[in-house]
């Protein structure tokens, strides 16, 4: 299995950061749902850092599900479940039945706007039944009202868009109303290296 890995050189970048923010946000116990898991990289390592969480990692993929099987097979730990296929435009089809977090890097601005919209009403009937305070972590590159957007996320934004004119970053703005239409809202916001973002948004 170890052949079909892939390798997301920023995962070395930003993998340390992020665990950061997730040691302060993520629950003590239940499983974590990794939404558009991309290469397995993140999984593993967040896997390793977090034993007593449970990790389920997905993707639509068939590649990525094969590297991220392949980080699996050579995880050493329990805790890193095999992955799982979850398109997040399609909510109602999503084959988990609970989860206590969601966890969702670089997929907003790299897909249609549809795929956002079933990540906001996946995760809120998912974390409906974890209950008030559940919460739904996201990482990326994010446009928001009053913070100057760095040149190289605008440069980002346009290479993105010719490259399919429906992805491009998102406003904050647009994610934090999409949020209160899920009864969630957002509770924390993070900067981290490279001018990206995460937002946290919990269950009310």
């Amino acid at each position: 299995m170890t052949d079909a890995k892939a390798h997301a050189p920023a995962t070395l970048r930003n993998r340390e950061p992020i665990a950061a923010v997730l040691a302060r946000e993520l629950p003590t116990a239940g499983t974590v749902l990794e939404i558009a898991a991309g290469t397995g990289e993140h999984a593993a390592f967040f896997a390793g850092m977090f034993p007593a969480l449970s990790w389920l990692p997905t993707d639509p993929s068939p590649e990525a599900l094969a590297s991220i099987a392949a980080y699996h097979a050579d995880y050493p730990g329990t805790n890193l479940s095999a992955p799982v296929t979850l398109d997040a435009a399609a909510p109602d089809h999503w084959p988990v039945a609970e989860a206590a977090a969601i966890l969702c890097i670089n997929m907003v601005h790299i897909s249609p706007w549809e795929a956002t919209l079933g990540l906001f009403r996946g995760a809120a009937r998912l974390l409906g039944r974890a209950g008030p305070g559940a919460p739904l972590i996201l990482y990326g590159p994010y446009i928001e009202a009053g913070v100057e957007t760095a040149p190289s996320n605008l440069e980002f934004d346009a290479s993105l868009k010719a490259r399919n004119p429906s992805w491009g970053l998102r406003t904050a703005d647009a994610l934090d109303a999409l949020a209160a239409q899920h009864r969630m809202a957002r509770s924390a916001r993070y900067a981290l290296p490279a001018n990206n973002i995460m937002l946290i948004y919990k269950m009310i």
